[in-house]
């Protein structure tokens, strides 16, 4: 079956009235797409952590994180601080490789023995 949903918090009706067996794919959808089923009767996390933040499959979340985990020598204990990224971690080649790249990609050194 399938059905078009949409916008920030979308919501459809659940078919588990009908069909029980859907009861594992509905939560699996509400877990990891964040849709909604509107009559169900057990509507939450079923592969995520229940305080996991967004919906992995929507792709809503930070890849990093929100916050570093680390032990602090000066105060003893393991501290929490905000993810900080350094510029250089976004500095994208975007080079085509098809219209030639000025460095030498691991295996090409192969290549040129080959011919």
């Amino acid at each position: 079956m399938k059905a078009r949903v949409g916008g920030d918090t979308p919501e459809i009706d659940s078919v588990y009235s009908v069909w029980r067996g859907c009861d594992w794919y509905e939560r699996e959808v509400f877990d990891l797409y964040g849709i909604v089923f509107r009559g169900h009767p057990n509507m939450k996390r079923i592969m995520m952590p229940d305080d996991w933040v967004g919906h992995p499959l929507r792709k809503d979340f930070p890849l990093t994180g929100f916050v570093e985990v680390r032990y602090d020598d000066e105060r003893k204990r393991v501290v929490y601080e905000p993810v900080r990224l350094a510029q250089e971690f976004r500095n994208f080649d975007f080079l085509s490789p098809w219209e030639g790249t000025e460095y030498v990609l691991p295996g090409d050194e192969k290549a040129k023995g080959a011919s």
